[in-house]
């Protein structure tokens, strides 16, 4: 029987995801609290622009007041949603989500921390996500990276490797490269010692990804990389290399690691690329800083590993969202 699907969360990540989807014939529904974009999609299908392709496709889209008229429960549910918003939106769907069914976490940070008690750890997969997009009018997507630049890593949380992982791995190929890991918590911070490099410092200072190589931004980046490496090696989590490269490719002193790591990510996304921070600073939004060098802080707290970096990033991105300060 085909899966039934729903993408919690159109942004720009669940929105270019959900037209893959829809492109490649999966039964999959797409829902968002946007109501002007909803509307769009409604009417007029998703468009996503790509550096190398420009898809229209038709999708069904629902605003959160229609799902309870749904009258179906679903296989998987692919949560994109801004990590603020994932403990009341996994509370909303968990009473649609098959008693057997799957939430795949496609987000920044350690969401499956907050999530896996809401909807049951056996029923949470977690996710790794390298797709650069931002979307500011309704209906349209503009997504930085490529097909075959978009990386997803997948792995269940008890580590092995299951029926059930193989299979979303199919599913999910049809919107980038995926790689299935044993090591998934690993990975997920491994992915936060990205963010915290790139996501909030490129937020505050009012800069494009590409720019994190800099001379002088460069330098502030693998200081908060470096403490947040620290941290994670204290809470005991094992780095895994991520973006589909090779373990080969991440050889050498922390310093050197991180350095190739922003390098990375700058080739994939490209110079347009702007991160999910900055484009909620230009929407006058919440940003989720607070669950990327925020998260760092106080985990940081916890394992008695000074942060002062991610600290002080997260003191200047709160006055910039209370609007003391202008990014």
């Amino acid at each position: 029987m085909e899966k039934k699907i729903a993408v919690l969360g159109a942004g720009a990540i669940g929105s270019s995801v959900g037209a893959d989807l829809a492109k490649a014939g999966y039964d999959v529904v797409l829902i968002d609290q946007w109501p002007a974009h909803v509307e769009a999609m409604k009417a007029g299908g998703l468009r996503v622009v790509m550096p190398d392709e420009d898809l229209h496709t038709p999708v069904r889209a629902y605003h959160l007041c229609e799902v309870c008229c749904l009258k179906r429960q679903f296989d998987i549910v692919l949560l994109a949603a801004k990590s603020h918003d994932s403990c009341w939106m996994a509370e909303f769907i968990t009473p649609y989500l098959k008693p057997d069914g799957v939430l795949v976490s496609v987000q920044n940070s350690l969401n499956d921390e907050w999530v896996a008690p809401i909807v049951g750890f056996t029923r949470d997969i977690g996710c790794v996500i390298e797709l650069s997009a931002e979307i500011f009018t309704p209906g349209l997507v503009q997504r930085n990276t490529t097909h075959k630049g978009t990386w997803f890593g997948l792995g269940e949380l008890h580590g092995r490797i299951t029926p059930r992982l193989r299979e979303l791995e199919t599913i999910m190929s049809c919107a980038g490269r995926v790689t299935l890991t044993t090591n998934i918590w690993g990975a997920k911070w491994t992915k936060l010692i990205n963010s915290s490099m790139m996501l909030g410092p490129m937020g505050m200072l009012g800069l494009n990804a590409w720019e994190a190589t800099e001379p002088g931004v460069l330098e502030l980046c693998i200081k908060l990389g470096r403490e947040t490496t620290a941290v994670g090696a204290a809470l005991g989590y094992a780095t895994e290399t991520i973006f589909g490269v090779s373990a080969d490719e991440f050889m050498g002193s922390t310093d050197e690691i991180l350095r190739k790591n922003l390098q990375t990510i700058v080739t994939l996304v490209g110079k347009k690329a702007r991160g999910v921070v900055i484009q909620d600073f230009l929407k006058g939004r919440r940003s989720e800083a607070d669950y990327l060098n925020g998260l760092i802080a106080r985990k940081g707290k916890q394992a008695h590993v000074p942060t002062p970096a991610n600290e002080a990033v997260m003191e200047i991105i709160r006055q910039i969202e209370l609007g003391a300060l202008r990014a």
